[in-house]
């Protein structure tokens, strides 16, 4: 029964990970996209040494082990004569092992969100260390357009370390998930990743202005930068005075912040 454990395991991890990578995109909510085609090589890879495993084996064909006459391991009862009691077989418990691989296959956990967002500090990136393409300013200037369509990660970059005030004067335009605080405060949210969602960064900024949409809800909020804390210490923090709030589907990636345009 172990031996069989083992191989259909290898089997069913491996259909699981060809099944979010290669027929879906649901790894995305594990992984950068750049890792799918190791996950691909990989979920082949233990099709691979499963299949080798039951065919060195004869599995499904093959019949656990018995001593004796076939009824299992004999206990004499002094004339010598054996009462055969079945033994074959492992603990029932190693059963649930099929619980995780079964789970990528038919159950996918949805990507991480409010939850992980509202007990992790949001983190703005820090300030670049050379000058950008506006003279001595840290940070480009912005496009001279209505409404600039921006990431989380950019904003709250100038929000933090811009003493240049770039942000100024500008309609931005950012797209996240709501990510509810205290006291009927809310977040529109991002969590950026460099490989995979175990080492997601918070990106937050703060929304004044509108009521909250429902916690994880996928927004995109129109308005203007609202300066919180000295710009260029640790005590700065992104934030938004905004005019308009709009639901919009999840992004097919949710860890890949972009600028969402209309």
């Amino acid at each position: 029964m172990k031996r069989n454990i083992q191989v259909l395991l290898l089997l069913f991890l491996g259909v699981g990970l060809l099944h979010i990578s290669l027929l879906t995109d649901l790894y995305l909510r594990y992984v950068r996209p750049g890792l799918r085609p190791a996950l691909i090589a990989s979920g082949v890879l233990l099709i691979v040494l499963g299949a080798v495993s039951a065919a060195r084996d004869g599995f499904p064909f093959n019949r656990p082990r018995t001593d004796g006459d076939g009824h299992g391991h004999g206990h004499g009862d002094g004339d010598g004569h054996g009462h055969g009691h079945g033994h074959a077989g492992g603990p029932k418990v190693a059963w649930l092992l099929y619980v995780p691989a079964l789970t990528i296959l038919f159950l996918a956990p949805p990507a991480l969100g409010s939850y992980t967002a509202s007990r992790d500090e949001a983190k703005a990136p820090r300030a670049p260390s050379s000058p950008g393409d506006s003279g001595d300013s840290l940070f480009p200037a912005l496009p001279d357009t209505r409404v600039v369509p921006m990431t989380l990660n950019d904003f709250s970059a100038r929000a933090v370390w811009d003493t240049d005030g770039t942000l100024e004067g500008h309609i931005v335009r950012l797209t996240g998930f709501v990510t509810p605080g205290r006291h009927g405060t809310w977040y529109v949210s991002r969590l950026v990743i460099s490989c995979c969602a175990a080492d997601a960064q918070v990106r937050k900024v703060r929304v004044h202005g509108a009521p909250a949409p429902p916690a994880d809800a996928w927004v995109t909020v129109t308005g203007t930068w609202h300066p919180t804390g000295k710009v260029g210490t640790d005590g700065a923090s992104p934030a938004l005075d905004t005019t308009a709030v709009r639901r919009v589907p999840a992004p097919k990636d949710p860890y890949h912040d972009v600028v969402v345009r209309p």
